[in-house]
Formats: C-alpha cells, sequence, structure tokens
C-alpha cells in the first residue's frame, strides 16, 4: 500500500481540524503547574517521612545484626583464646597471664630516665604480640582448635616473656653501671 492509497482510505472519516479555544495554552501550562507542585509537595512529605524511617529501619537492622550474631554463635566462638580448648589450656593461659602481669608491675617499678626508653620500646613490641595473639585468636576459631595455632598462642606467650626478662635483664644492667660509676665518682 503506497502513501496515497492509505490518504484515499482515510478520506471518509471525520478528523478534528479545528483549532482549539483561546488560552488554551495558557490553561494547559497552568494544569501542568498545578500538577507538578502538587508531586512536589508529595515528594516533600515523601522526604520528611522517609528520613526517620530509614532511620529506624538501620537501627532495627543493627540490633538483629547484632543480636543475631550473640545467640547464634556457639559457646567457644565467644570465647577464641586458650581457656576455650580445655581445662588444661585455661591454666595454662592463666600462668602466663599471671606471669606475664607480674613482669610488668616489676619492669614499671624500676622505671626511671635511664630506663624509660627501654620499657616504652618494650610496651611497643608487647603491644604487636598482643595484636599477633589476636589475629591467632581469630585463627584458633576459623580452624577449630588446629593444634598448630594452640603451640603459636603458647609461644606468643613464652616470647612477651622472654622480652620481659630481658628488659629486666637489662635494667639491672643499667642499675649495676649506675652504682658503678656512683661508685667510681665518690
Amino acid at each position: 500500500m503506497k502513501n496515497d492509497e492509505f490518504f484515499e482510505d482515510l478520506k471518509g472519516l471525520n478528523f478534528d481540524i479545528s483549532e482549539p479555544d483561546s488560552g488554551h495554552k495558557d490553561r494547559f501550562l497552568e494544569k501542568l503547574e498545578q500538577k507538578h507542585k502538587n508531586e512536589a509537595s508529595k515528594t516533600g512529605k515523601l522526604r520528611k517521612l522517609w528520613i526517620p524511617l530509614s532511620s529506624i529501619a538501620a537501627a532495627l537492622i543493627i540490633a538483629f545484626i547484632a543480636f543475631g550474631n550473640v545467640f547464634n554463635t556457639p559457646a567457644f566462638a565467644k570465647e577464641a583464646d586458650l581457656a576455650a580448648v580445655s581445662p588444661q589450656m585455661k591454666e595454662t593461659q592463666d600462668f602466663y597471664s599471671t606471669l606475664i602481669e607480674r613482669e610488668l608491675k616489676s619492669i614499671e617499678g624500676e622505671r626511671s630516665p635511664k630506663t624509660n626508653k627501654i620499657i616504652n620500646d618494650a610496651l611497643v613490641q608487647l603491644e604487636t604480640l598482643e595484636k599477633e595473639y589476636n589475629k591467632l585468636k581469630k585463627d584458633l576459631l576459623e580452624s577449630g582448635q588446629d593444634k598448630r595455632v594452640i603451640y603459636a598462642m603458647i609461644n606468643n606467650f613464652q616470647k612477651r616473656i622472654d622480652l620481659l626478662n630481658q628488659v629486666l635483664d637489662q635494667i639491672e644492667t643499667i642499675k649495676q653501671l649506675n652504682t658503678q660509676e656512683n661508685e667510681t665518682i665518690i
């Protein structure tokens, strides 16, 4: 069908070819503008309502995640240290923790201007070992009490005690040098 034939077929139909009333364009633009204002006020109301609702939803999601993790984790996952492995490992951990605490107190008791740098360096190294221990705790949780991780945790405790003993030895050496220096001065 060609274009001419198409228009010939439509010839009998009535088409609205009259022009709209005067002011039609103005009325149309007013209606369009009014509709736009109504939509804008609705979205403004929705935005005002959306902010508190989203805050409440976020708080609920965080609460569900937090409580879900608390109630769905096994007892071992809550305490992923040597004490969670067995009673003997708890004794081992308690022994090392007590010993480390005692050594730290004696080191702090020896703090002086001459030993300050050594003690601060030791505390930084202890902090590094503590971070390693925390990583080992995660590994223990993930590995399901792998003996290699347990040995590494015990080794970490031993390294801390060795470090503290070395610091105490250095402090003792400094004290001896001070007494010798003081004796030669007098």
